[in-house]
């Protein structure tokens, strides 16, 4: 629509003396056969009249395709500003009327070789705009003359229109050189050559990551920093974001493109500075800081980066997000320039929460009684969020710069007395950090907390209070009094709340346990008996158990010496920092995301990061997946970190509890691999390569078919059928391997009881088979077992069934039924498996690692076109390659042995002698792995290709494999 108003603006130009407002007023006779008449009369005045009434009847959304036939036979004229009419009309029903469309194809090949390069250019940009299979063949020609055109503006278009094309037919552009023809381009003497070049390799290489189509060297980095020069604004911010994916070889390269890229600072363009600041940000990188032109540039990026603020609200905030980033990075860059990061009073109110964030961030010794002034300033703001912040900031100086630390609790014990209601309680939520970063330095402000207990209704606030009574209750007289009137309404409070009072009661009770047992018996009872939150309730029965077994251990676990808290808890994470620090100036910078967060579909998004400071030229250019062996990306799906043991099990209930499950396990929510559609998305870009060495094997497969044929030996498309012949002599599939037991919980670190184990799959049941002895003196009794969280959500499906007390030197085999639907956490090794057993002597804590072939399900094996499939839409990168050393079975036995283990193989082919087995398996939580095995004959050393969507299991699978085919 906006293309359509902007033609008609620019058809003033040539011509128009009156005002375009008529063609939009209707008529008495406005039909379409009257349109159709005017359209076929033999003067071009009411010819061109009639085309404008046309388009302006398309603008307002009036079907007039009817005219189609008619308006394309107005493309037979001289007249640019009736040509650029039927050309817009033809973009906009070429879709709907293809058949018709084709009618135009001869004007364009005649048009493309027309003497005016306006018309040229013009052809050739509505070519790539018609997005019809039907006629993009017929328009290559014309398509590569314009390409090589001796206009410039006419191949700048012709550029474009290559980019628009490899949208529509990928395979036509690569079929017909028009890459090549475009990477010359990049030569070009013309700098909009050059930067149409660039920005529509840069739109293709987005959608095919590994296709390296910006081979950028340093010939070619120069002709672009040529360019860069004399290019319009955004020809410069295509040329930068191309620069940016470049990796100089060594410190002087990236010297020499900091020194021409800095002039780019200066222009008028935010978009442009901001391109620019990018490749600085990432060239700086790899310059040594002892450099004297580290600090020049250093100074240079400030004055845009100030400059930007001065623009209009939205473009400041895009800038303050983005800065945001680069003062995390390189707070340096801005530490003198604090008061332009001072709100005014004017500002909207996101742009003064983000100068607020990043006036914290750039806080120091230096400026924090100008950052404190402004931010009491800001407290007494009418606007509630702001002000809220702004108390909170005051606590965050604080924690930042110790030597403010005192006049930061004065200013904020000023706003408490202020009686504001949310400033009192932001206040004394910041003052309780402070307590926990300088412990017994401030306590003197207690009191004054204490006296505006009443007013407090936050849950954050009234915990915040909770926490500051129980920690200084020796100091409090009245502590149990004020902890008392909490807890008169305790089943009414938060759970924050609830959680604190608890705490804060046993502390009171450690230090002063006389006073205050019917207090302490009095919250143990409500959390336990009486709520329904299974954190309070766990939390409740750990004090209890605390106190009633050993009230020393207790003091010391609930009266321990707490760390201080860090400075900075808002930090983004490095990797992630470098990854948007790569994209400044895109969304990315302003959502604080990496694109693949919130860019539909991942096929194209690369993970980008900055480059290491070396001169080692090691090549990042266009961040490859598959080159990047050491770099251990965040893999597609698999679950949160690894937490700390101890503590995880220290939350869980370790008293006996049968757990049944019926019914379908519930999704796991950090568990999202294997619900991943295997077909979906990605067929279009099927892999070019071979399994198993077969060149046919890449040719016959778009898309599995609907219907699987008849017979599983019917010829395949491509001539399949001898390679999904299963008539090879397979057997009948043997036991599933057991791997031996070891000992997993020695007796002397478990005072005297030893375990040991492994684990078993049987009719589709996962068994933890142990081994308990008693080695001491006493009689052992109350054997419960609990799982941490674990990469695949094993978990008990049971009690630990230890019938009889077990005596001394006592020995008895326990079998544990094991579920795949227990919380989910990612562990390092994957396959580890941390583990509690509680008996009546103490909890004792131990590790075992399982092998992941426990998880095969017995339904793991794919149909044979789905494989095929399957196969091509797992990117490359996700294919590791192992080596079986001395293992002396032909294919048969192997496979024999492979599908005991729910190692199904779905197809078995021999190529020159050796035996190609094709097989698949499926984990428990829907990831499938797909395998490739050669078995040469007399040769012991096999080769296992395995390609998966999550290519972190592949290594555990791999053992697997070993291990069943060696035992």
């Amino acid at each position: 629509m906006q293309e359509w108003a902007n033609q008609l603006c620019e058809n003033r130009q040539f011509g128009s003396k009156m005002t375009d407002s008529k063609y939009f007023t209707t008529t008495k006779k406005g039909e379409i056969f009257e349109l159709k008449a005017e359209l076929n009369s033999d003067k071009k005045e009411k010819k061109k009249e009639a085309v404008k009434k046309v388009i302006a009847s398309m603008t307002v959304g009036k079907d007039v395709s009817a005219l189609f036939p008619d308006v394309v036979n107005c493309m037979q004229t001289d007249n640019l500003e009736l040509k650029k009419l039927v050309y817009l009309y033809l973009m906009n029903y070429a879709k709907s009327q293809p058949d018709m469309a084709i009618m135009a194809v001869n004007t364009f090949v005649k048009d493309c070789e027309d003497p005016n390069p306006l018309i040229r250019a013009l052809a050739v940009r509505t070519m790539g705009c018609i997005r019809v299979d039907k006629i993009t063949e017929y328009l290559c020609e014309p398509l590569r003359k314009c390409l090589k055109d001796e206009d410039p503006y006419v191949r700048k278009t012709a550029a474009v229109c290559v980019a628009k094309l490899h949208d529509i037919n990928a395979q036509l552009v690569e079929d017909q050189g028009f890459l090549d023809t475009l990477k010359d381009l990049i030569s070009d003497s013309n700098p909009m050559v050059v930067a149409n070049a660039v920005a529509a390799l840069s739109e293709i290489a987005e959608s095919h990551p590994n296709s390296n189509l910006l081979d950028l060297n340093p010939q070619s980095i120069n002709k672009l920093l040529t360019a860069l020069n004399e290019c319009t604004e955004w020809g410069q911010i295509f040329i930068l974001d191309c620069l940016a994916n470049y990796t100089p070889r060594d410190d002087r390269e990236s010297q020499s493109i900091c020194e021409r890229v800095t002039p780019r600072l200066s222009h008028a363009n935010s978009a442009v500075v901001l391109s620019a600041v990018k490749v600085l940000m990432k060239f700086m990188e790899m310059l040594p800081k002892d450099l004297d032109y580290y600090g020049t540039l250093l100074k240079k990026l400030a004055p845009p980066l100030v400059t930007l603020l001065s623009a209009e609200p939205e473009l400041q905030y895009v800038a303050l997000r983005n800065i945001n980033l680069i003062v995390q990075k390189r707070p340096e860059i801005l530490k003198h320039e604090m008061k332009v990061f001072f709100v005014k009073y004017n500002d909207p109110i996101y742009v003064k929460l983000e100068k607020l964030d990043i006036m914290i961030r750039l806080a120091s010794q230096a400026n924090i009684a100008q950052v404190l002034a402004e931010l009491k300033e800001y407290a007494t703001e009418v606007d509630v969020d702001f002000v809220r912040k702004a108390v909170r900031a005051i606590g965050r100086c604080a924690i930042k710069v110790e030597q403010s630390a005192e006049r930061c609790v004065s200013t904020l014990l000023d706003l408490i007395q202020t009686k504001v209601n949310y400033v009192v309680q932001e206040a004394i939520v910041v003052i309780k950090d402070i307590f926990r970063k300088y412990p017994n330095k401030y306590e003197s402000v207690i009191a004054t907390l204490c006296e505006n207990l009443d007013s407090l209704d936050e849950p954050e606030a009234r915990a915040a209070m909770i926490w500051i009574v129980g920690e200084y209750a020796e100091r409090i007289d009245n502590a149990d009094e004020l902890l008392e009137s909490f807890l008169e309404g305790f089943h009414d409070e938060s759970t924050q709340v609830q959680l604190q009072l608890l705490t804060a009661i046993v502390k009171l009770f450690l230090k002063k346990p006389t006073e205050t047992q019917e207090l302490v018996q009095q919250v143990l009872s409500l959390a336990t008996q009486d709520s329904d939150n299974p954190d309070l309730r766990d939390r409740g029965y750990i004090y209890w158990r605390l106190l009633s077994t050993d009230p020393v251990a207790a003091k010391e676990v609930v009266l321990a010496e707490k760390p201080l808290i860090s400075e900075e808890t808002d930090l983004i994470e490095p990797t992630l920092l470098e990854e948007l620090i790569c994209h400044i100036g895109t969304l990315a910078s302003v959502y604080h995301k990496p694109p693949s967060a919130f860019v539909e579909g991942s096929r194209g998004v690369v993970h980008k990061r900055l480059p290491a400071r070396t001169g080692s030229g090691e090549s990042a250019e266009s961040p490859d997946p598959g080159s990047a062996a050491g770099v251990s990306e965040p893999p597609p799906a698999v679950i949160p970190s690894q937490g700390d043991l101890l503590g995880d099990l220290l939350n869980l209930d370790l008293a006996p509890s049968v757990t049944t499950t019926t019914g379908p396990p519930p999704p796991a929510s950090g568990m999202q691999l294997g619900s991943m559609d295997l077909l979906g998305g990605g067929l279009d870009s099927l892999l070019s390569g071979d399994i198993g060495g077969s060149a046919a094997m890449g040719a016959g497969f778009g898309a599995p078919p609907a219907v699987m044929p008849a017979s599983l030996n019917a010829p395949v498309a491509g001539g399949f059928g001898d390679l999904f012949d299963l008539g090879g002599g397979v057997g009948m599939p043997i036991g599933n391997y057991v791997p031996p037991k070891t000992v997993w919980l020695p007796a002397m670190k478990a005072k005297g009881l030893e375990i040991s184990g492994t684990f078993a799959r049987r009719a589709g049941v996962i068994q933890m088979e142990m081994t308990f002895t008693n080695k001491a003196m006493s009689v052992m009794t109350d054997f419960a077992v609990q799982f941490n969280r674990n990469s695949f959500g094993m978990a008990p499906a049971g009690p630990l069934q230890v019938l009889t007390p077990l005596s001394p030197n006592q020995t008895i085999e326990v079998s544990l039924p094991l579920n795949t639907v227990g919380p989910v956490m990612k562990m390092e090794p994957l396959n580890n498996l941390q583990v509690a057993v509680k008996n009546n002597i103490d909890v004792f804590y131990f590790s075992a690692q399982y092998p992941i072939s426990m998880l095969f399900v017995e339904d793991g094996k794919m149909e044979r076109q789905v494989f095929l499939a399957t196969w091509k839409d797992i990117p490359n990168d996700n294919e590791s390659q192992f080596h079986i050393k001395d293992c002396h079975l032909n294919s048969d036995a192997a496979s024999n042995k492979l599908q005991g283990s729910n190692v199904f193989t779905i197809a078995k082919r021999t190529v020159d002698g050796q035996d190609m087995l094709y097989q698949s398996m499926k984990l428990s939580n829907g990831i499938w792995v797909l395998a490739e095995l050669k078995v040469q004959a007399g040769n012991p050393n096999y080769t296992v290709s395995l390609k998966c969507r999550a290519p972190e299991v592949s290594q555990c699978v791999f053992q697997s494999y070993e291990a069943a085919l060696k035992n």
